[in-house]
Parts: structure tokens; C-alpha cells; sequence
């Protein structure tokens, strides 16, 4: 699949970098054809203008004995008069010899306009107009002039051009290569992590549906006894149906979160008086597992976030803590603000984390070791959480120590955008 992709993207990007040489190249060209011609152009033109400006109009094409003639104002200009019958009458050049063995590659094919013309292995760029003269009657008067050495100088560019072109494709294709390697990088882990999930997902659900269609199974094999007689097989269908309506939650909150879905609710409120009302709740639960569990240095803070994302962050981190503090220990809070941020901090004095595996805590479904595992953890709720924090702008510092304890701060930004 990746394989078909990287040659699709190649060839995406090496187009583009071909429709942009081309382009540059067609540029440089023809400014440089502009340039090139420019002086040819204005001579051209001018001796046109001279011609038809001057007092006497065709009466200055003297018939006489000779060849008609016309004086010429610039001396790279050649003058070649043509009659009806499309004969070259005059052309007082050292180049009339040639012209007059080419009469019929030379004879102007279009009048009034700048045109090019080949002649052995000369080239020429004319202009020619047509005039009624009182002596020669209806003629057509062409004003020539020698391109050969702006002829050669832009035949030159051309095939330094299309080397370089040539060349610049090549350099486009590898390097087109390269970008669609690095471009498909990213897009591979996220399959890759993407791959994961769902296998881990696949497993953490597999696993409380095996029990309770176990202990369905059990129950099914005694219909006569009673609740009182089967009430471990009842409380532990229970506690993985709860397990399982808590994973599901939180898939569906990631699920959500990686698609967008969620939008941020934030209003103004009190981090303290939050912090406060969640360890009332969580109180009686830690004294029950005989651990601590208190608020230090609260001080006022008023924070704009969405506050039910903000309960459901402090949550999961006072609960990690709870989990992974042996009875005896102590989980405290904290709350605190400078001129431009807001902190919050859980530090616990619990089993700490192992510091290889400090930066892969909130990825999903990761717990550090068999122990951690032994917690009934899923491994999704630091992932919530970290969302949580991105969405509100915010950073998170870990520092642990095994056997001493962790310490998680979360960093958030007074302003808020809306």
C-alpha cells in the first residue's frame, strides 16, 4: 500500500518541480529572446517610420538608369524593393548576390509584421510594407537585417537550457523520491500506531468479555442457587461490566479526539474551589485504602477552560496516584499562578516510574511494567488526559523516582483563546 503511495507522491512531486523548471526556463528564454531582438526590432521599425515619414513618400525610390534605390538611414538595415510581379528590383548590398539567388526564400510572405527568415546558414529578421511609387508603380519594400550573431547567442541558450532541463528532471525525480519518503513518515507511524490501538483495544475488550461470559456460563450451571451463594461470580460480572462501559468511554473519547470531534466548552471558574470539591469525593475512597490525601498551598485562581474536561483531567491523575500509592502513603494537590500561567500539580509518594519509560506514559494503552499493570488500569486514562492538556494549550512535566514517588505539573496559559 505505502509501496504504490511513494511512487504516486514521486510522481506528484516530481511534476511539480518539472512544471516549475519549465516555467523558469520559458521565462529566462524569452526575456532573453526579448532582449536579444530588442535593438534589431527598434531598428527595423524605425527605418520603417523614417520611410513612410519622409516629405516625398515613394518618390524617394529614384528609378533612373540603374537599379532603384533607397538611401538607407541605418547601415545594418538592408533594402530590398520588390515589384508586382514579385521580382527583386534593387538590393545595394554586398549581400545582393545572395538575395537575388534566393528571391523566392526571401520575397516577404507577410507585410506589416516582424518575420524571420533562413537563408544558407544566414539569418535574417525583415519587415516589409507595401507602397505605390510614382515611377515604379506598386512595389513592396523590405527592410532586412542580419540576426545571425542573436540567432546563435539565443540557439546557445536553448541547449544550455534544455541540459539543464534535462538534468533538473532527473534532480526532480530523486529529489521527488526523497520528499515522498519523508512525506509517507509520518503517515507510517500513525498507521502503524493506529495498528496498535486497535489490536490493544481488541485485547483490553476481549478480556472482560471473557470473564463475564465465564461467570455467565457458571451461573447458568446452578439456575437454583441464589444471589447470596453466587455473589463473587455477581460482583466480579459486575466490576469487568463496569471495566467494560469505562474502556468503551474512553475509546469513544479518543476517538473522538483524534477526529475532532469534541469541541472545548471553556467558561471561568475556580481551579481552586474545583480541586477542593474533587478531593472531598475522592477523600473517603483514599482513607478507605488507607492513604492520604490533602491540598497544599491553595491559593485563589481563576482559570478559563472547560471545566468538565478539567474535572475529568484532575480526576484521572488524582486516581493514578491513588492506584499507584501503597497504603501509607500520601497523594497532595496543588495550585498555584504567576503573572502569565496557571500550574497544577499531583505529587504522590507512590512506586514511581522507571525514567526509560517517563516519556511513553501517555501513550495509549502503555503501562510500565507487570506490576503497574496489576492496578486494573487500561492505559487510556494519561492518554485522555495529555488530550486534555493539548487542547487547552497546555505542557506537562514529569518527575519520578522509583520507590519515592511521582510528581506530574500541568502548565496552562492564562490566556485562553476562546
Amino acid at each position: 500500500m505505502f509501496r504504490q503511495t511513494h511512487i504516486r507522491l514521486t510522481w506528484l512531486n516530481s511534476l511539480v518541480f518539472i512544471v516549475v523548471i519549465s516555467i523558469l526556463g520559458c521565462i529566462i528564454y524569452f526575456y532573453t529572446d526579448n532582449k536579444l531582438y530588442k535593438d534589431v526590432n527598434h531598428s527595423l521599425l524605425e527605418s520603417v517610420n523614417h520611410f513612410q515619414q519622409l516629405s516625398k513618400g515613394p518618390g524617394e525610390i529614384r528609378g533612373g538608369d540603374g537599379d532603384p534605390r533607397f538611401v538607407r538611414r541605418d547601415p545594418r538595415i538592408i533594402t530590398l524593393i520588390w515589384d508586382d510581379n514579385n521580382r527583386l528590383l534593387a538590393g545595394e548590398t554586398r549581400d545582393s548576390q545572395l538575395f537575388q539567388d534566393n528571391e523566392e526564400l526571401v520575397h516577404p510572405k507577410k507585410l506589416n509584421s516582424l518575420q524571420d527568415i533562413e537563408v544558407e546558414h544566414f539569418s535574417f529578421r525583415y519587415v516589409a510594407i507595401e507602397v505605390v511609387s510614382p515611377e515604379l508603380g506598386n512595389v513592396t519594400v523590405q527592410f532586412i537585417r542580419n540576426v545571425n550573431s542573436e540567432k546563435e547567442l539565443l540557439d546557445r541558450l536553448l541547449l544550455i537550457m534544455l541540459i539543464g532541463c534535462g538534468v533538473g528532471i532527473i534532480c526532480a525525480v530523486a529529489s521527488g523520491y526523497f520528499l515522498a519518503g519523508r512525506a509517507l513518515v509520518p503517515i507510517k507511524n500513525a498507521w502503524q500506531k493506529q495498528q496498535e490501538f486497535v489490536s490493544d483495544a481488541s485485547h483490553e475488550l476481549r478480556t472482560p468479555l471473557a470473564v463475564i461470559q465465564a461467570k455467565t456460563d457458571l451461573l447458568l450451571r446452578a439456575p437454583f442457587a441464589t444471589v447470596q451463594e453466587k455473589i463473587l461470580d455477581v460482583s466480579t460480572i459486575s466490576n469487568e461490566s463496569r471495566r467494560l462501559s469505562k474502556l468503551v468511554t474512553n475509546l469513544l473519547t479518543l476517538a473522538r479526539s483524534d477526529s475532532d470531534q469534541i469541541e472545548m466548552k471553556k467558561s471561568v471558574f475556580q481551579l481552586d474551589s474545583l480541586l477542593t470539591e474533587i478531593m472531598h469525593h475522592y477523600e473517603e475512597i483514599a482513607m478507605y485504602q488507607e492513604k492520604s490525601l490533602r491540598i497544599e498551598a491553595l491559593e485563589p485562581v481563576t482559570i478559563f477552560a472547560d471545566k468538565e474536561r478539567i474535572h475529568q483531567l484532575i480526576v484521572i491523575l488524582v486516581d493514578n496516584a491513588l492506584k499507584y500509592t501503597k497504603e501509607g502513603g500520601e497523594i497532595v494537590l496543588t495550585c498555584k499562578q504567576s503573572h502569565s500561567s496557571i500550574f497544577f500539580q499531583v505529587k504522590d509518594n507512590g512506586m514511581g516510574i522507571p525514567e526509560k519509560d517517563i516519556p511513553k506514559i501517555f501513550d495509549r494503552f502503555y503501562q510500565s511494567d507487570k506490576t503497574r499493570t496489576a492496578a486494573e488500569g487500561t492505559g487510556l486514562g494519561l492518554s485522555i488526559a495529555k488530550w486534555i492538556i493539548e487542547k487547552h494549550h497546555g505542557k506537562t512535566k514529569v518527575q519520578s523516582t522509583v520507590g519515592l514517588g511521582t510528581t506530574i505539573e500541568v502548565t496552562f496559559p492564562k490566556a485562553q483563546k476562546r
